[in-house]
Protein backbone atom coordinates (compact mmCIF):
# COMPACT_ATOMS: atom_id res chain seq x y z
CA UNK A 1 0.00 0.00 0.00
CA UNK A 2 2.72 2.72 0.96
CA UNK A 3 4.50 1.66 -2.36
CA UNK A 4 1.16 3.61 -3.93
CA UNK A 5 1.56 6.42 -1.40
CA UNK A 6 5.29 7.01 -2.19
CA UNK A 7 4.94 7.19 -5.92
CA UNK A 8 1.82 9.30 -5.79
CA UNK A 9 3.43 11.56 -3.37
CA UNK A 10 6.30 11.72 -5.96
CA UNK A 11 4.45 12.29 -8.76
CA UNK A 12 2.37 15.74 -6.80
CA UNK A 13 5.95 17.08 -5.89
CA UNK A 14 6.82 17.13 -10.09
CA UNK A 15 3.53 18.94 -10.44
CA UNK A 16 3.85 21.37 -8.54
CA UNK A 17 6.79 22.59 -11.20
CA UNK A 18 4.20 22.10 -14.27
CA UNK A 19 2.79 24.68 -15.82
CA UNK A 20 -0.59 25.32 -14.58
CA UNK A 21 -2.19 25.34 -17.79
CA UNK A 22 -1.54 21.82 -18.01
CA UNK A 23 -1.67 20.10 -14.47
CA UNK A 24 -4.91 20.45 -12.09
CA UNK A 25 -2.36 19.64 -9.40
CA UNK A 26 -0.12 22.69 -10.37
CA UNK A 27 -3.03 24.68 -10.83
CA UNK A 28 -4.12 23.81 -6.84
CA UNK A 29 -0.76 24.94 -6.38
CA UNK A 30 -1.15 28.26 -7.84
CA UNK A 31 -4.25 29.32 -6.35
CA UNK A 32 -2.52 28.42 -3.10
CA UNK A 33 -3.48 27.13 0.18
CA UNK A 34 -7.07 28.44 0.42
CA UNK A 35 -8.37 26.99 -2.41
CA UNK A 36 -6.84 23.74 -1.74
CA UNK A 37 -8.36 23.61 2.31
CA UNK A 38 -11.72 24.49 -0.06
CA UNK A 39 -11.21 21.22 -2.40
CA UNK A 40 -10.39 19.11 1.08
CA UNK A 41 -13.38 19.98 2.56
CA UNK A 42 -16.04 19.66 -0.36
CA UNK A 43 -14.13 16.27 -0.74
CA UNK A 44 -14.96 15.82 2.89
CA UNK A 45 -18.67 16.45 2.36
CA UNK A 46 -18.96 14.80 -0.73
CA UNK A 47 -17.66 11.32 0.98
CA UNK A 48 -19.82 12.09 4.06
CA UNK A 49 -22.64 12.11 1.93
CA UNK A 50 -21.34 8.85 0.05
CA UNK A 51 -21.15 6.90 3.83
CA UNK A 52 -24.69 8.11 4.43
CA UNK A 53 -25.58 6.89 1.18
CA UNK A 54 -24.03 3.52 1.64
CA UNK A 55 -25.15 2.59 4.39
CA UNK A 56 -29.00 2.89 3.40
CA UNK A 57 -28.05 1.35 0.05
CA UNK A 58 -25.78 -0.86 1.07
CA UNK A 59 -23.55 0.01 -2.07
CA UNK A 60 -19.82 1.16 -1.26
CA UNK A 61 -18.62 2.30 -5.04
CA UNK A 62 -19.12 6.02 -4.70
CA UNK A 63 -18.04 6.30 -0.55
CA UNK A 64 -14.93 4.65 -2.07
CA UNK A 65 -14.49 6.73 -4.95
CA UNK A 66 -15.10 10.17 -2.84
CA UNK A 67 -12.64 8.77 -0.08
CA UNK A 68 -10.11 8.76 -2.87
CA UNK A 69 -10.68 11.76 -3.74
CA UNK A 70 -10.49 12.87 0.40
CA UNK A 71 -7.43 11.62 -0.05
CA UNK A 72 -6.20 12.60 -3.32
CA UNK A 73 -6.89 16.52 -2.35
CA UNK A 74 -5.46 15.88 1.33
CA UNK A 75 -2.11 14.45 0.17
CA UNK A 76 -2.23 17.74 -2.37
CA UNK A 77 -2.77 20.33 0.71
CA UNK A 78 0.16 17.85 2.63
CA UNK A 79 2.73 18.69 0.00
CA UNK A 80 1.53 21.96 -0.85
CA UNK A 81 3.12 22.72 3.15
CA UNK A 82 6.05 20.24 2.69
CA UNK A 83 4.28 17.12 4.40
CA UNK A 84 4.88 13.96 2.78
CA UNK A 85 2.85 11.04 3.47
CA UNK A 86 5.66 9.30 5.66
CA UNK A 87 4.76 12.07 7.63
CA UNK A 88 1.08 10.98 8.93
CA UNK A 89 2.31 7.30 8.57
CA UNK A 90 4.50 7.46 11.30
CA UNK A 91 1.83 9.33 13.31
CA UNK A 92 -0.07 6.37 12.98
CA UNK A 93 2.42 3.88 13.22
CA UNK A 94 3.26 5.81 16.21
CA UNK A 95 -0.24 5.13 17.47
CA UNK A 96 -0.82 1.89 16.85
CA UNK A 97 0.00 0.10 20.27
CA UNK A 98 -2.35 3.15 21.99
CA UNK A 99 -5.90 3.13 22.67
CA UNK A 100 -8.22 5.24 21.22
CA UNK A 101 -8.96 6.63 24.62
CA UNK A 102 -5.24 6.97 25.61
CA UNK A 103 -4.09 8.30 22.65
CA UNK A 104 -6.88 11.22 23.16
CA UNK A 105 -5.95 11.74 26.67
CA UNK A 106 -2.94 12.25 25.48
CA UNK A 107 -3.63 15.35 23.20
CA UNK A 108 -5.33 17.03 26.52
CA UNK A 109 -2.04 17.32 28.35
Amino acid sequence: MTNVLKELSKVLEQRKQEDAESSYVSSLHQKGLNKILEKVGEECTETILAAKDAEQSGNTDDLVYETADLWFHSLVMLSHLNIGPEAILAELERRFDLSGLEEKASRNK
